[in-house]
C-alpha cells in the first residue's frame, strides 16, 4: 500500500530555530528551488514517518502575516492559498511575547495550527517558565516543547502534527481575538452585509476577510474585487464606511487599534502562562557582545575573523587541492596513453580535463570557505557583523541591513541580490544591488588561488584577505559617490536584530555548506564543460596552419647534431648534451605550441583584446580567460588551463606554464584586482535585470564596474612598476 501524504508548513520568526528543525527532519532530503513568480527562495523535504510520506515547506521567516514584505506575502499566501495540513509554527520559548504575535494572526486563519516552543534550554537558563498546559489550553492549540540544536522533542512534534493533521477538529469561530465592542461591531455587520447576499464569493473566510479589509489590506483588497466582481466594489465601499467610523472613534486608523488589540490579548496570556524567576541568570550573549560588537575593539575582531576565514581557506584547503590536482594529473597522463592519438583525444586531454579539472581542484577551498560563512550563521555572529558595520555603512546612506546582502556576495552574487527584497526603500535597494558584485563570489576565489598560490605562495591567504577588503572598500567608496549622486536619499531607519548565540549543529552546517557547494559541481558539468570544450575548439582549428618557421626541421637538425656529439662522449659529458639537446628541443617544441596558438581562432581574438589589457600587464591569453568571465567566473581558471598547457603531454602543471610565461606577481595582481571589479558573470547581470526591473541599471552596472576594474587594475600595476615591484 501506498503510504498517505501529509504537507506540513513551518512558519515562525526569523532566528526562531525554524530552519535547524527543517534540517533535522529532512537533513539532505531536501530540494531548494523558487516559489513560484518570485525570486524568493523555498526549501521543501520528504520524508517517511510513523507510516506516512511528509513532505515539509520551509516558509520564509517573517515576524506576521502582513503583507509589508515579500516574505510575510509568501508565507501568508502558502497558509491561506495551498491549506498545508499542518502549519507548525515554531516560537522561541525565551522570546515568547514577540514570538506570539505571528501566532495570534496565524490563529485567526482558522488552519490547523501547532506550536513548537523552541529554544527551550535557553529559556531555562533565562529564568524564564512557561506552563504549556495552560498555554494551550487558552490559545486552543496543541503545544510541544523543543530544543531544535539538540534535536530534542522533533519526533513528539512530528508525531503531534500527524494526530491534528487525522484530527476532526473545527477551529470555525472559535480561535479569534476579541476585540473592543466597536471593532467586533463592524465586523459582525459586515458580515451580515456579506451573508445577505449568497452569491457573493470571499476568496478567503469571511471573519478573516473583514479584519483584512478593516486593515487596509491591499491584497486583500485587489483579490475581493477580482473574485466578487461587481459586488467585490460594494464591500469595499462599506468597509470604507466603517474605517471612516472607527478612525472617527478612536482618532486612529484602525489597523494600529486592532494591532493593538491584539497585542492587549497577548500581555493577558503572558500573564497567565509565563513567570520569571528572579535569580539573576548570566545572559552570556549579553556577556559576548560586551566584547564582539565593542565600539572599539569589536570592528578589528570581525576583521581578524574574515581574515582568518581565508587563511583557513587557503591553508588547509592546499592538502587536498593538491590529492586533487594529482589525481587529475594521473586521469590526464594515463588517458594520453591509453588512447591513439586523435582529435578525441586530443579534446578530451586538452579541452575536458585540462580545463574542468584545473578547477574541479579548487573544491576543497569552496567547501571550507562555505562552512565558514555557516559557522557566521549559525552561531548568530552574521548579525552581529551587520551592527558593526552600520556605522560604516551610513557613510554611503545605506544602514547595517544592508551589508548582509553584501556578505552573502562572499558566497554568491546571485542569492546576495535577491536578498535586497528585504530592505524597504527602492533606492536603498538599487544602490546595494550596485555595490554588491565587488564582494568576491566563491567563483573568484579559484583563481585567487592559483595566482596567489604561484605568485604569493608565502603570502596566499593574507593577499586573498586584501584583494576582498579592497572590494569591501571600493563598494563602500562607490556608494558614497552614487549616494551623492545618482541616487540620493535620506539615510533609513535601522533596528538589526542580534539573535542569541547558539552552538552550531555539525549536521546543520554540513548541510548549508553543501546546499552552497551543489552550485559549484552543477557547474563543472554543464557550463564550466561546455565553456571548455568551446575554449578548446576555438584554440585547436584551423588545423593546418602555415608557420614562420620550419619547426619539424629543426628539432631534426638539433637532434642531429647532439647525437653525433652524443656517440663520441662518455660518462658526463654524455649527460650534459643530452640534457642540452633536450632542453633545445624543448624549447622549439613550446614555440611550435605557441605560434599555433597565436594563429588559432582563440589566438586571433586575443590579439584583438592584446591592447586594450597590454596596460594592465595581461598577455593576449590572460585577456581571452577573462572574456570567458562574463559566463561564468570559474571558466577564467579553465580557459587558463587550456591556453597555457595547450598541446601539453600532461607532464607540466598550470603553476609551471604560467611561471614559464610573462605573467609577473604585479600582473598577477593587477589581473585579480580586475577580476575583483568587471563585470559580474551572465547569471547575475540576469538578476540584476530581474531585481531592478530596468535595462539601464543592469548597463550601467556592467559599464561602470568594468570601467572602474581597468583603472584599478591599471593603477596598480603601472604603479607598482613605478616604485619598483615585479
Amino acid at each position: 500500500m501506498s503510504q498517505k501524504s501529509l504537507t506540513i508548513a513551518l512558519a515562525g520568526n526569523p532566528n526562531s530555530g525554524k530552519t535547524t528543525i527543517f534540517n533535522n527532519i529532512t537533513g539532505t532530503r531536501q530540494k531548494v528551488g523558487n516559489w513560484p513568480g518570485v525570486t524568493v527562495e523555498k526549501k521543501e523535504g520528504i520524508v517517511s514517518k510513523y507510516g506516512y510520506e511528509l513532505k515539509i515547506i520551509d516558509l520564509p521567516g517573517t515576524y506576521s502575516l502582513t503583507p509589508f514584505s515579500v516574505e510575510e506575502i509568501i508565507a501568508r499566501d502558502f497558509v491561506l492559498d495551498e491549506c498545508p495540513d499542518v502549519v507548525i509554527d515554531i516560537i522561541d520559548a525565551s522570546n515568547l511575547e514577540r514570538s506570539l504575535y505571528l501566532a495570534t494572526q496565524l490563529r485567526e486563519t482558522d488552519c490547523k495550527v501547532l506550536f513548537a516552543l523552541n529554544m527551550a534550554d535557553i529559556a531555562r537558563t533565562r529564568g524564564i517558565k512557561i506552563d504549556a498546559e495552560k498555554l494551550s489550553e487558552l490559545l486552543d492549540l496543541p503545544i510541544v516543547f523543543t530544543i531544535g540544536n539538540k534535536n530534542e522533542g522533533i519526533d513528539a512534534l512530528l508525531k503531534k502534527a500527524i494526530d491534528l493533521a487525522e484530527s476532526d477538529v473545527d477551529t470555525r469561530g472559535k480561535r479569534k481575538v476579541k476585540y473592543n465592542k466597536d471593532i467586533e461591531n463592524s465586523i459582525s455587520k459586515l458580515r451580515s452585509f456579506i451573508e445577505k447576499d449568497p452569491g457573493i464569493s470571499l476568496p478567503y473566510k469571511t471573519r478573516w476577510t473583514i479584519i483584512k479589509l478593516l486593515e487596509n489590506d491591499k491584497i486583500v483588497k485587489e483579490r475581493v474585487l477580482q473574485k466578487a466582481g461587481d459586488q467585490g466594489q460594494n464591500i469595499i465601499q462599506e468597509v470604507q464606511l466603517h474605517c471612516e467610523l472607527l478612525a472617527d472613534r478612536f482618532n486612529d486608523d484602525p489597523e494600529i487599534v486592532m494591532t493593538d488589540e491584539r497585542y492587549g490579548f497577548i500581555a493577558g496570556i503572558i500573564k497567565e502562562v509565563l513567570t520569571t524567576i528572579t535569580k539573576q541568570r548570566v545572559d552570556i550573549s549579553r556577556n559576548i557582545d560586551m566584547v564582539l560588537t565593542n565600539r572599539f575593539i569589536g570592528f578589528p575582531i570581525f576583521i581578524f575573523f574574515i581574515w582568518a576565514m581565508f587563511q583557513l581557506t587557503f591553508s588547509l584547503g592546499v592538502y587536498p587541492m593538491e590529492w586533487l590536482d594529482t589525481s587529475v594529473s594521473w586521469f590526464s597522463i594515463s588517458l594520453d596513453g591509453l588512447l591513439p592519438d586523435s582529435l578525441l583525444k586530443d579534446l578530451l586531454i586538452n579541452g575536458v580535463i585540462a580545463g574542468v579539472g584545473s578547477v574541479i581542484v579548487f573544491l576543497p577551498n569552496i567547501l571550507i570557505l562555505f562552512f565558514c560563512i555557516a559557522l557566521f550563521e549559525d552561531t548568530g555572529y552574521m548579525s552581529r557583523a551587520a551592527f558593526l558595520m552600520d556605522r560604516i555603512m551610513h557613510l554611503i546612506g545605506l544602514h547595517g541591513k544592508s551589508f548582509i546582502p553584501m556578505l552573502m556576495g562572499f558566497g554568491c552574487s546571485v542569492p546576495a541580490i535577491m536578498a535586497t527584497r528585504t530592505l524597504e526603500s527602492e533606492k536603498d535597494r538599487v544602490l546595494t544591488i550596485l555595490i554588491t558584485p565587488f564582494m568576491s563570489c566563491s567563483a573568484k576565489l579559484p583563481i585567487y588561488i592559483v595566482l596567489t598560490g604561484i605568485f604569493f605562495s608565502a603570502h596566499a591567504g593574507t593577499v586573498i584577505f586584501c584583494v576582498y577588503f579592497a572590494g569591501i572598500i571600493l563598494a563602500i567608496v562607490t556608494g558614497r559617490l552614487f549616494r551623492s549622486t545618482l541616487l540620493r536619499g535620506a539615510d533609513a531607519p535601522f533596528v538589526m536584530e542580534l539573535p542569541p548565540y547558539r552552538v552550531p549543529m555539525v549536521k546543520s552546517l554540513i548541510i548549508h555548506m553543501w546546499d552552497r557547494s551543489k552550485m559549484f559541481l552543477k557547474k563543472m558539468g554543464g557550463v564550466i564543460l561546455i565553456g571548455s570544450v568551446v575554449i578548446w575548439t576555438l584554440s585547436a582549428f584551423p588545423r593546418n596552419i602555415q608557420y614562420s618557421r620550419d619547426y619539424v626541421a629543426e628539432i631534426n637538425s638539433v637532434s642531429a647534431l647532439y647525437n653525433t656529439e652524443i656517440t663520441t662522449a662518455n660518462g658526463l659529458d654524455m649527460q650534459h648534451l643530452e640534457k642540452k639537446r633536450n632542453a633545445a628541443i624543448a624549447e622549439l617544441e613550446m614555440a611550435r605550441k605557441s605560434e599555433k596558438m597565436e594563429r588559432s581562432y582563440m589566438g586571433r581574438i586575443g590579439k584583438v583584446l592584446a591592447p586594450v589589457f597590454a596596460p594592465l600587464g595581461i598577455d593576449w591569453r590572460g585577456s581571452v580567460a577573462l572574456l570567458t568571465g562574463f559566463v561564468a567566473k570559474e571558466i577564467v581558471v579553465s580557459t587558463m588551463g587550456i591556453l597555457y598547457l595547450a598541446g601539453d603531454d600532461g607532464s607540466d602543471t598550470l603553476k609551471n606554464a604560467l611561471l614559464s610565461s610573462d605573467m609577473t606577481p604585479l600582473s598577477a595582481l593587477a589581473m585579480m584586482v580586475f577580476v575583483l571589479l568587471y563585470l559580474p558573470c551572465i547569471a547575475t547581470v540576469a538578476t540584476i535585470k530581474q531585481e531592478t526591473g530596468s535595462f539601464k541599471w543592469t548597463l550601467f552596472s556592467i559599464t561602470y564596474s568594468t570601467s572602474l576594474a581597468w583603472v584599478a587594475a591599471f593603477c596598480v600595476y603601472q604603479g607598482g612598476k613605478i616604485i619598483g615591484f615585479s
